[in-house]
């Protein structure tokens, strides 16, 4: 169950609130928003309870949830979020393109590559400072140093970074460099770091584990919602089904299916979901015409050099001619790229 505070409520009137309700033997987790504060309550069948406080000064409206995902959930916030990511909109009728290589594999190779998604059209700048491999003798990424050189190509072209974190213990290290912080795929459901990035209150993008539902993946963005944060980002990068020829099945339901359950933008990485690079493109246009409100785009100087996903990866002529497409393929369905 929600309760929505009015613009006007005092901090009196949510602290009263608060506290009858937890007279009721339930929790709250609020979430102060600009305008307006939002009261989520979790426990048992006591919850109804609270809608006796419809009459409380301040209350301007009690919303019972169903759903096993409170503050994710449309009903919640039935129009949809839009993250504000320096002078980037993600949501809404915006679509965003973050592109660059899986990792960042030296300071000349990450400034080119950011060089290429500015000319591009491109509005995120996107790599792999730390990499979780499946194995532990591949490539595990350049720490910190890789850290600094995305900031450095931040500095020259004026895109925000986003890049994954794998270590909780490491929070403040990616709040100083990253714009968004990245949950990979195999991170989805460590809940400890979720936890850690909902109270960091920095934007995230958040995966979708290969073998996970879509109430899943909700879930673990309540994990970071219900810390405080909102500004979650999911992503759609394909399941494992029993297809084998592509790296994962895309599930472009998925992305219609979640812009009817969540507010949160939903965006999609076909370079992790199919791994071969001929196809990529054909799975950027479809997603954009699924509702996507952006593209997570693997691109490399030369694909077959790189230290990881080099199959997956679009060379920058290919990258170049697939963003002319996009844009018309944005334009049809009422997006504006960028």
């Amino acid at each position: 169950m929600i309760v929505v505070m009015s613009s006007g409520a005092t901090e009196e009137q949510i602290n009263m609130v608060m506290r009858k309700i937890e007279e009721y033997g339930l929790q709250v987790h609020p979430i102060f928003g600009v305008e307006k504060t939002i009261i989520g309550v979790i426990g048992d069948d006591k919850t109804k309870i609270v809608e006796t406080m419809a009459g409380y000064p301040g209350v301007e409206k009690i919303i019972p949830i169903l759903k096993p995902y409170k503050f994710a959930a449309r009903e919640t916030h039935p129009e949809d979020t839009i993250i504000q990511v320096g002078d980037v909109s993600i949501g809404g009728d915006h679509l965003t393109i973050m592109a660059g290589p899986c990792a960042v594999e030296s300071r000349e190779q990450i400034l080119n590559v950011a060089r290429m998604v500015k000319l591009a059209g491109g509005s995120v700048l996107r790599g792999g400072a730390y990499k979780p491999r499946t194995s532990p003798y591949s490539f595990q990424g350049l720490g910190e140093e890789g850290l600094k050189y995305l900031a450095e190509a931040r500095e020259e072209t004026g895109l925000p970074i986003v890049t994954e974190l794998t270590d909780p213990r490491k929070m403040e290290l990616f709040c100083n460099y990253a714009d968004i912080i990245q949950v990979g795929a195999r991170n989805m459901q460590n809940f400890v770091l979720l936890t850690e990035i909902g109270k960091s209150g920095h934007p995230v993008l958040l995966k979708r584990g290969p073998s996970s539902k879509i109430e899943d993946l909700l879930l673990a963005a309540e994990y970071i919602i219900k810390e405080g944060n909102s500004q979650i980002i999911l992503c759609e990068r394909g399941i494992s089904t029993f297809e084998t020829y592509t790296r994962n099945t895309l599930d472009l339901s998925a992305v219609a299916a979640l812009k009817s359950l969540t507010h949160l933008p939903v965006v999609v990485d076909p370079s992790h979901a199919v791994g071969i690079s001929s196809i990529v493109p054909s799975m950027c246009y479809a997603a954009v015409a699924a509702g996507a409100d952006g593209l997570l785009i693997e691109i490399h100087p030369n694909p077959n050099s790189a230290l990881c996903d080099g199959p997956q990866s679009l060379d920058f002529e290919k990258f170049y001619a697939t963003m002319k497409t996009i844009r018309k393929v944005a334009s049809a369905v009422g997006k504006k790229v960028g």
